[in-house]
């Protein structure tokens, strides 16, 4: 990396935190509501990063092939959000080595955030519930932008409002983006970031076999894999 790391964004959901567990646990739920049979574990894992239309449409498969706008698939969307909300962190921790991995981020002076696709009332509900809301120097959620990721616009405010909080001069060229989707790599690579797609996240298998044609500049299958790689690129900057 030619220029220094001065900041790490992450997606959220499939890369900084395992979400899944609580995710599964309520669409069981909603599915024996509607005496519907449920999707299997793995399959609501592959899908949570792709969204809650995703999911739904995962748990109602007749769904599959309607419109963004059906009605039918609002609802139950709707409902999803809903029961989601109200039960938002039972299982959903951080994946194994990420808090070591920020803890050593704060120590040498590397602001982390989080650019994600989750409506803002609930990542600031589950950020809040794991404790990471005054850890967190920057989040940004669909609410704040007019086009969310792939587009490189939320990478763009989020950079901004790192520089307004923090008064430093950051550009996307010292920030690295972590993500586990491809819409994550193509937003972080359109804002000129350092990208690493996570490949320990919640991708489908159809997915694992082209994860090189994404375009990230690394993948990384572990959370060690990623504290050695930011490791090397922070060093330089830890020294100065």
């Amino acid at each position: 990396m030619t220029e220094k790391c001065q900041a790490v964004l992450f997606d959220l959901d499939g890369t900084l935190i395992d979400t899944a567990p609580d995710f599964i646990r309520i669409i069981k739920v909603m599915c024996a509501k509607h005496q519907h049979p449920a999707p299997s574990d793995t399959a609501i894992r592959e899908q949570v990063s792709a969204g809650a239309r995703a999911m739904v449409k995962l748990m109602f498969g007749e769904l599959a092939n309607v419109t963004e706008d059906d009605p039918t698939l609002l609802a139950y969307r709707q409902e999803f959000l809903d029961t989601y909300e109200a039960d938002i962190c039972v299982d959903s921790r951080l994946f194994d080595g990420l808090d070591s991995l920020l803890k050593n981020l704060e120590s040498r002076g590397i602001v982390w955030g989080i650019v994600t696709n989750k409506p803002r009332y609930l990542a600031e509900n589950l950020l809040d519930k794991l404790q990471l809301t005054e850890r967190c120097a920057v989040l940004v959620c669909p609410d704040d932008v007019k086009h969310t990721k792939p587009d490189p616009e939320p990478m763009y405010l989020a950079v901004a409002r790192l520089n307004e909080q923090l008064g430093r001069q950051l550009q996307p060229e010292n920030c690295v983006y972590v993500g586990d989707h491809i819409r994550d790599i193509q937003a972080g690579n359109a804002a000129n970031m350092r990208t690493i797609l996570a490949a320990y996240g919640y991708i489908p298998p159809e997915d694992q076999a082209d994860l090189g044609s994404w375009g990230a500049d690394n993948i990384i299958h572990s959370v060690a894999e990623l504290t050695a790689l930011l490791g090397d690129w922070t060093d330089a900057l830890a020294d100065t």
